[in-house]
């Protein structure tokens, strides 16, 4: 039996545990609002991670991208940012934003405080960071969610097609976009100067 008493970490550290599908609810009420540390749940196993500070930045940074686009665009969205979405007994993922973009789904979660992941429909983009490891695109097949932006170094854009997630080049909710080059753009001024100035040239 796990204690719902969570492990202090070290940023950027990572730990695994055999667990039970209450077993990771009791440990996710332990650790209360806050969103650290990370934890996803999938086949019997927790993983824990406490993010770096470069996390948050890189987060930050690639949901603006996706803003920036969309506003520029006039098209309306909703975005979540921290989020846990579970299925129950089969999965807990937390990525770093969620959109919905498309107007069906749009209209499915307006004015919602919370999502049922069981009945309303899954993000149309979902953004996740890793820069320890953790992340793996299949860990959203349970979920269905169109499209996953994951930043290893580079960005990444994978597309489900036929339950299986396949990297592509272009983002379909952005079609004529270069995404990629935007987000290491960005990246790079942000590391160079600061966030506003990235933003601003993107802007």
């Amino acid at each position: 039996m796990i204690h719902i008493t969570l492990p202090e970490l070290a940023p950027g550290s990572t730990l695994h545990l055999l667990c039970s599908w209450d077993e990771y609810q009791r440990m996710a009420q332990a650790r209360g609002d806050s969103s650290i540390p990370r934890m996803k749940y999938r086949n019997g196993e927790v993983l824990i991670m406490v993010p770096l500070p470069e996390h948050g930045k890189n987060a930050h940074l690639i949901a603006r991208v996706a803003e920036l686009l969309l506003e520029h665009d006039r098209r309306r969205y909703e975005a979540f940012t921290p989020v846990t979405m579970t299925i129950p007994q089969v999965g807990g993922i937390e990525p770093d934003y969620c959109f919905y973009v498309d107007p069906g789904s749009l209209v499915a979660v307006r004015g919602k405080t919370r999502i049922d992941w069981q009945n309303d429909p899954p993000p149309d983009l979902v953004i996740e960071i890793d820069v320890t490891s953790y992340s793996a695109a299949a860990d959203y097949l349970p979920y269905q969610v169109p499209e996953l932006w994951l930043y290893r170094e580079r960005l990444r854009i994978y597309q489900l097609n036929e339950q299986q997630y396949q990297e592509v080049l272009e983002s379909s909710w952005f079609p004529g976009y270069d995404v990629k080059v935007f987000v290491e753009t960005m990246l790079r001024i942000a590391y160079e100067q600061d966030t506003s100035a990235a933003i601003w040239w993107l802007r």
